[in-house]
């Protein structure tokens, strides 16, 4: 499984960007699927998570109205469009699959996530 995660960019403080994660593999619709993102010096953050189905969302609450994460199981990707984006977004964005298929409560934790794309710098000025 390979994942690969594009779209990033350097934007200013309101703007809009749209994330793409590409999974290869014939299994993508059988997994949850998340962003997580890491700004320098800091942890790993949980941003956003969706089900197999993509009828069940997560959201962390600093991005919960702002970001909205879907998917394309056709295409095998998933994407998180980022609204009205603030300096405090800027960090790389990675996706990531959870470790067994089927829907799981546990969606935060970055350690429930076996495969990781390369990440993509995301970086909102002021």
């Amino acid at each position: 499984v390979q994942l690969q995660a594009f779209g990033g960019g350097l934007v200013q403080a309101g703007d809009s960007l749209k994330l793409s994660c590409a999974a290869s593999g014939r299994t993508f619709s059988s997994y949850q699927m998340a962003w997580f993102r890491q700004a320098p010096g800091k942890e790993r953050d949980f941003v956003a998570a969706i089900s197999p189905s993509g009828g069940t969302t997560y959201y962390s609450n600093s991005v919960k109205g702002r970001f909205t994460i879907s998917r394309d199981s056709a295409k095998a990707t998933v994407y998180l469009q980022m609204n009205s984006l603030k300096p405090e977004d800027t960090a790389v964005y990675s996706c990531a699959r959870y470790r067994v298929p089927g829907h799981s409560l546990r969606f935060a934790d970055p350690k429930d996530y076996d495969y990781w794309g390369q990440g993509t710098q995301v970086t909102v000025s002021s």
